[in-house]
């Protein structure tokens, strides 16, 4: 079977498996044993589901890029019960009384929720505490408090409620937000307790959930990016550390409007591929290209 180029993959993950399940399953499907790394650009909880993006190769240096785009999730929120891990698969902490809930009450809730707040990660989240996964120290009983950091939630709106039981709520966020905490958070600022119950992550940036994979290339490749097309010798002057002055166009897909700007840098494409992304300070180079 012939060996996958540097690219970067839509999969699609179903509830109940990790993340890095995916990355075993593409080696498996793509012959096992190939000397190109695969990651994920970014773990989904495995009660979720939704898009995972896996980084192939070159691609793997794309990862911080990814960090900076808008992710939309669907999540049910359940009211009436607070959980230590924020999602039903958690300890009992709270429960509270949801009967008075109104869906004004509920908008008014979002509010103060929405752009850059501090945000305290579940204890069961993918951090690092002492060189070791969060979720690690927790499931062995330990104790871990994790410091707030700042997170930014672009848009929230309820798409629908069964009140007093659930809501459904589609979240627009930047990389690094825990939906789990926000709805421990609404339950806290309403008084009720909530959880999530479940969580569709459905986009990241301009790339759509799939239900089979798909291959992306060159300029399909962070396309909300501006870019330049290189020539031989403006990318060998790149390959020197030296930024060639080229015509800069604007990336194909539209932030939404008032989203953070990514700091990634503008594309540099050769010959059809990506090979860099040029930034202040020495350029990204993606060997090979994507």
């Amino acid at each position: 079977m012939k060996r996958p180029p540097s690219a970067l993959w839509r999969v699609h993950k179903p509830p109940g498996v990790s993340s890095a399940s995916l990355v075993d399953d593409f080696r498996q499907t793509h012959g096992g044993n190939f000397t190109l790394k695969v990651s994920h650009g970014g773990v989904l909880d495995p009660f979720a589901e939704g898009l995972v993006l896996l980084l192939v190769g070159a691609a793997n240096r794309l990862f911080e890029a990814l960090h900076e785009v808008p992710k939309t999730y669907v999540a049910q929120v359940r009211w009436g019960l607070e959980t230590d891990t924020g999602d039903a698969g958690g300890r009992e902490v709270r429960r509270g009384d949801a009967n008075g809930l109104t869906p004004d009450q509920l908008d008014a809730a979002l509010i103060s929720f929405r752009g850059w707040t501090a945000q305290t990660p579940p204890a069961t989240s993918n951090k690092r505490v002492d060189g070791e996964r969060a979720y690690v120290k927790a499931h062995r009983g330990e104790e871990v408090v994790l410091p707030p950091q700042q997170v930014y939630l672009h848009s929230a709106k309820w798409r629908s409620h069964e009140l007093p039981i659930s809501s459904t709520l589609e979240v627009v966020v930047r990389g690094g937000f825990y939906v789990r905490s926000l709805a421990t958070g609404l339950g806290r600022a309403l008084g009720v307790g909530a959880h999530l119950s479940a969580l569709n992550r459905t986009a990241i940036g301009s790339y759509e959930d799939v239900h089979l994979p798909v291959q992306h290339i060159g300029r399909d490749v962070l396309p909300w990016l501006p870019s330049m097309e290189l020539n031989d010798a403006q990318w060998g002057e790149l390959k020197r550390e030296v930024n060639p002055q080229v015509l800069r166009t604007p990336g194909t897909w539209a932030l939404p409007e008032g989203f953070p700007t990514p700091t990634a840098g503008v594309r540099a494409l050769h010959q059809g591929r990506l090979v860099a992304l040029i930034r202040n300070g020495p350029p990204l180079l993606l060997p090979g290209g994507i």
